[in-house]
């Protein structure tokens, strides 16, 4: 699934929209991958002269990859981060980085999400945590 066909199912626009592409495989792991092209929003600040992915980025990164394992279920809903658990930083995100997400949900009450995340570079390990979401529907925020 290409950016265009993931606007259909999570609300994120650029500049916040940030996986380019995504995959389910038949064990409902997420395969997700976002480039980092140098021109983004939060690298102009982070740091000047040595840009770097910040951490809570790479968490937003690795929540889009969650929320689209639940696919269909999302249409209607807007997914907000309810928790972020056992993250870890390993490796610097740079421009040029291909940033390789995997995700699987762990398990489910309602419409809360515990999912494992997992994002790599050139298969470094960047960045991994267990990350919580809940749907909350769109009738209900007053979205139209």
């Amino acid at each position: 699934m290409e950016r265009e066909e993931i606007k259909t199912f999570i609300p994120h626009r650029e500049p916040m929209l940030l996986i380019d592409n995504i995959e389910i495989d038949e064990y409902n792991v997420a395969h997700a991958t976002y480039y980092v092209k140098g021109d983004e929003y939060f690298l102009k600040g982070h740091f000047p002269g040595n840009p770097v992915v910040p951490g809570v980025i790479l968490c937003e990164i690795m929540a889009q990859s969650c929320c689209l394992l639940i696919g269909d279920e999302l249409k209607g809903k807007t997914p907000f981060y309810a928790g972020i658990e056992k993250v870890r930083f390993k490796k610097q995100v740079k421009p040029g980085d291909l940033i390789e997400i995997n995700a699987k949900i762990l398990s489910r009450r309602n419409l809360a999400f515990f999912v494992d995340a997992v994002a790599r570079v050139k298969g470094e390990l960047s960045a991994q945590g267990t990350l919580s979401f809940v749907l909350i529907e769109n009738e209900k925020l007053n979205i139209k």
